[in-house]
């Protein structure tokens, strides 16, 4: 594996690591990060979405206690099997949907001028979601019931379009439907476990053909990488939403996304032929 591989590989872990759980879409930053290093087509696209195993390790490392206590109570405990039902109630929307329009949705939409949309579009909404006034009828996960969770899963399909923010998706779909912020962001890393771990064994599947055993040393760099940042990151998200509303990260996927349209409008980077 040459230099330039190597580095393209632990930029991308290193975008993949920091945004996958900020509400600021992993998927739209993966694709212009992507475009400008010139990291495009089926291999680049399959990278990118296995790499995504390397975050969700990490977040079930963070939390190995609670995950080790619901699977160890899945016999006895009511409030574990109710978590674990809530958790699977609201994976199920995502799987339908993707299953049926994912290659349509990647063949038309994985592009740096529909990613600039969506996360403008998807700031302008979590200021409104985080101005208006809150009832909470969830201040925990264990608060919640199966019809809560199905109405978060059914935000978290608006991720199917890039640039909308999976993490985005369900948090903000969670503080409007009246989880407490806290509860919010814990569902949401824990409805990302089978999410992409399903989209990842999908790919793998999808992808076997074009990929090849000298590819591991790429994808190894950029899962480690991965795994270590995305580990941070979801320590530093949970201090700072203590305290904090996510109107910080609206504001930066506003101006982010009208940087992307406006080197688009004025010529300097012609994004409009890029590819996911």
């Amino acid at each position: 594996m040459d230099s330039w591989l190597a580095f393209q590989a632990l930029i991308l872990g290193i975008v993949e690591g920091l945004t996958e759980f900020l509400p600021i879409s992993s998927t739209g930053h993966l694709i212009v990060v992507g475009d400008l290093l010139s990291f495009n087509g089926e291999r680049a696209t399959a990278f990118k979405i296995i790499i995504q195993l390397g975050a969700i390790l990490a977040v079930m490392w963070e939390f190995r206690q609670r995950i080790t206590s619901v699977v160890a109570g899945l016999g006895s405990d009511p409030v574990a099997r109710r978590f674990t039902v809530n958790v699977l109630v609201a994976f199920i929307p995502a799987v339908i949907l993707g299953l049926l329009f994912a290659d349509l949705i990647e063949h038309w939409l994985f592009n740096p001028i529909t990613v600039s949309a969506a996360l403008v579009i998807g700031g302008v909404i979590m200021l409104w979601a985080e101005k208006r006034q809150h009832r909470i009828v969830a201040e925990s996960v264990d608060d919640m019931d199966w019809k809560l969770a199905l109405k978060v899963g059914f935000a978290q399909c608006l991720a199917l379009i890039p640039g909308t923010s999976r993490s985005g998706s369900t948090i903000i779909g969670g503080l409007l439907f009246g989880l407490s912020r806290k509860a919010a962001t814990e569902f949401s890393f824990f409805l990302a476990m089978p999410t992409m771990i399903a989209a990842t064994v999908y790919s793998l599947y999808k992808y076997r053909d074009i990929l090849q055993w000298s590819d591991l040393p790429m994808f190894a760099i950029g899962f480690v990488t991965t795994f270590i940042v995305a580990m941070l990151t979801v320590r530093a998200l949970l201090v700072f939403i203590a305290n904090h509303s996510y109107a910080v990260f609206a504001w930066y996927r506003i101006a982010f996304g009208l940087v992307i349209l406006a080197t688009w409008q004025f010529g300097i980077i012609d994004w409009s032929t890029a590819e996911g």
